[in-house]
Formats: structure tokens, C-alpha cells, sequence
């Protein structure tokens, strides 16, 4: 899981770009063929148009379900189905198909080898990297480009890690500029603010080196997308009650801060993040 960020919560708010496509009448070009052609050419033309045009809707419809299908193997965590499902569309420019495919060797790479995390790090990376020049305004590339640029960073050290801090914050702005109501962006912009806010000293020391004064933020600001996140989707991550804890915390806020403690240990546990969560909540309320 990112240092920097711990999204497990899918994706799937932001899938399901539907496309409706219309069939086309033809009744211009049948005007042009009754007069110029006769009516046995028309019926002709007609036949083709029809069946290419009944091909669009079929071949679109497809793929809409096939992109249903993802999601909820995504949903319900099946990762290795998920991926041997959209793999065929790995040379692909179809960027909804791109982007998935990012998303779920990320979330393989968490529970693999580091030496087959590392290969679908870079895959992913690459798949990412190839859908971003296809669309650029699409927030979920950007947002899955942040991720995976930040996973591909660490691999090579704290130096390359640092270097990459502003533009994993500007790919997370471009994405909730793109989609301001995703809370899971959010909840990874809080991520980031909190953990440059709290970087050691001897981190600010190689990021003053790297960027002559280091990346700033502030656990405010931290707080805000947090707090943004909670708004736009109530109670959606165990994580995200846990960082307004910890970041109420770290503001003196020890009130505020017991409340999303208690909120976090009694949110339903369905996954590892889920009991990561309600361990370190419990672990913090003990030390009150």
C-alpha cells in the first residue's frame, strides 16, 4: 500500500461512461436513392445500412457490460479474474480499459512478491502513462497516474520518491478538477498534505537538497480535504475517519478527535484496510 496514501476503495463510482448510440434513419439518403436509383436499390442500401448500424449498438453494448462486469469483479476483490478479463485490451487505446487494468495490478502488487509487485508496478505505470496520452482529461488517469507514479517512485529510493511529490499532488488537483466529487482523490490529497506535513527531518533535509526548499503543506490543509472527502460520500472509508483522527490529533483537536476514533473502531470490517484501521483507532483510544 502507498506510504503516502492507502486507497483501496474501488473505482467504481467513477465507472460506467455510458455512450447511447442512435440508429440512424437514413431517410436523406433514401430520398436521394428513391429518385436516382430506383427501389430495388434502395432496399439494398437499406439492408447494408441497416446491419452495419445494428452492428454499432451491439459491439458498444458489449463492451459497456464488459466494463459492468470489471467493476464488480473489482468490487468484490477478484483481482486475477479482473485482470485475465481485460488483458486482450492491453495494446488497446480504449482508455476506460487502460486505466482498470492500472488499477487492478496495483491492487495485485499489495499482495505479491516484491519482485512481481515491481513488474506490475511498471506495467501498470505504463499502461497509465499510455492512457494519459491518449486522453488527458480524464480524472481517473490522472488519479491512477498519481498513484502508480508514486509506487514506481518509491521502488527507486527516497531521493526519486521526493523528486516526484509535486507532480503526484498536480496529477491528484488535475483529477478532482476534472471530478471535484470524488472523495477517494480527496482522501489521497489529505493523504499527501499529512504526510509532507509530518516528514521527518532528516526527509525535509533531501527534499531541500533536491528542490532547494521542500514541498509545504500543513495538517489545515490536510484536515480540509479530509473533511471534503467525509462530506462528499459520509462514512465511505475506514482510512478516511482514521486520518481526521489522527490529524485532529496532531491540531490539538482531542475532542474532535475521539469522535472519528470511535467512529473508525465501530466501522464494518470487510477487508485488511478495514482491520488495519480498527486496530491502530483502538491502539490510539488506549493511549488517551
Amino acid at each position: 500500500m502507498l506510504r503516502f496514501m492507502n486507497i483501496i476503495k474501488t473505482c467504481r463510482k467513477f465507472s460506467g461512461y455510458q455512450a447511447v448510440l442512435a440508429l440512424q434513419k437514413g431517410s436523406q439518403r433514401s430520398k436521394f436513392n428513391r429518385l436516382f436509383y430506383g427501389a430495388p436499390t434502395i432496399m439494398g442500401l437499406w439492408t447494408l445500412k441497416s446491419v452495419k448500424d445494428d452492428k454499432k449498438p451491439t459491439e458498444e453494448a458489449m463492451r459497456e457490460t464488459l466494463l459492468i462486469k470489471a467493476d464488480a469483479l473489482f468490487d468484490q476483490g477478484l483481482y486475477k479474474q479482473l485482470y485475465d478479463l481485460l488483458s486482450n485490451y492491453k495494446d488497446s487505446k480504449d482508455v476506460e480499459m487502460l486505466w482498470r487494468l492500472s488499477r487492478v495490478l496495483y491492487n495485485m502488487s499489495k499482495t505479491s512478491s516484491e519482485s512481481e509487485a515491481k513488474e506490475m508496478i511498471l506495467e501498470g505505470y505504463h499502461l497509465i502513462e499510455t492512457a494519459l496520452t491518449i486522453k488527458e482529461d480524464h480524472y481517473a488517469v490522472h488519479k491512477w497516474m498519481s498513484i502508480l507514479l508514486d509506487s514506481k517512485s518509491a521502488m527507486d529510493g527516497m531521493k526519486a520518491r521526493i523528486q516526484q511529490l509535486y507532480n503526484v499532488k498536480q496529477h491528484m488537483l488535475r483529477a478532482i478538477e476534472l471530478n471535484p466529487k470524488d472523495a477517494t482523490t480527496l482522501h489521497m490529497l489529505g493523504t499527501w498534505c499529512y504526510q509532507v506535513s509530518d516528514l521527518a527531518w532528516y526527509q525535509r533535509k533531501i527534499a531541500a537538497i533536491v528542490f532547494g526548499e521542500p514541498p509545504r503543506s500543513s495538517f489545515e490543509e490536510a484536515l480540509m480535504y479530509f473533511s471534503r472527502a467525509e462530506e462528499t460520500n459520509p462514512n465511505f472509508y475506514s482510512q478516511n475517519l482514521l486520518m481526521l483522527a489522527k490529524t485532529y490529533l496532531k491540531l490539538g483537536k482531542r475532542e474532535d478527535a475521539l469522535r472519528y476514533l470511535k467512529l473508525t473502531t465501530e466501522y464494518p470490517t470487510t477487508n485488511h484496510e478495514d482491520v488495519q484501521a480498527k486496530k491502530e483507532a483502538q491502539e490510539l483510544l488506549h493511549s488517551f
